[in-house]
């Protein structure tokens, strides 16, 4: 993803590349309340699922192995998340995904909801990495690490 900033008069235009994680997701009919919009806790149901397909397309491991097998997992200690504009019944956003902290055993993530290049939704999510037996905070695996740093937006 390409970003840049107006410049002043007489400045350097500045841009900064970004890699980010892209996915769809699709809004269906038990998705919406009465208003036809979805509710606010099924945007949390959708982020969740975002992070599950990351783990699996982009950093290349199953989350329920993840969790199930090699009990790892990520609980969220922190969230925000600004709603823009509704999601309505039938809507396709594109969901995109960069990091913005990346800590020992702390991951933020950020998802950006868009319908025809409007955001809907800005949400920021701090999960930790946790040995689900102790459920104790460990160090992130260098080899997700890796995978993660690769998302992370210029700055962070």
């Amino acid at each position: 993803m390409l970003r840049s900033t107006l410049p002043k008069r007489g400045a350097r235009l500045q841009t900064k590349v970004v890699s980010s994680f892209t996915t769809m997701i699709q809004v269906r009919f038990g998705h919406v309340d009465p208003a036809g919009i979805a509710y606010y806790p099924r945007i949390y149901d959708y982020i969740h699922e975002v992070y599950e397909e990351l783990w699996d397309r982009y950093i290349g491991v199953r989350y329920d192995k993840l969790l199930l097998e090699e009990r790892v997992g990520f609980p969220l200690v922190h969230s925000e998340v600004d709603f823009r504009a509704p999601l309505r019944f039938g809507d396709r956003p594109i969901v995109k995904v960069t990091c913005t902290k990346l800590g020992r055993s702390s991951i933020q993530l950020r998802y950006v909801f868009t319908r025809d290049e409007v955001v809907l939704v800005d949400a920021r999510m701090t999960t930790v990495c946790t040995d689900l037996r102790a459920m104790k905070s460990i160090p992130l695996r260098d080899e997700h690490r890796n995978r993660l740093a690769t998302l992370l937006e210029t700055g962070a």
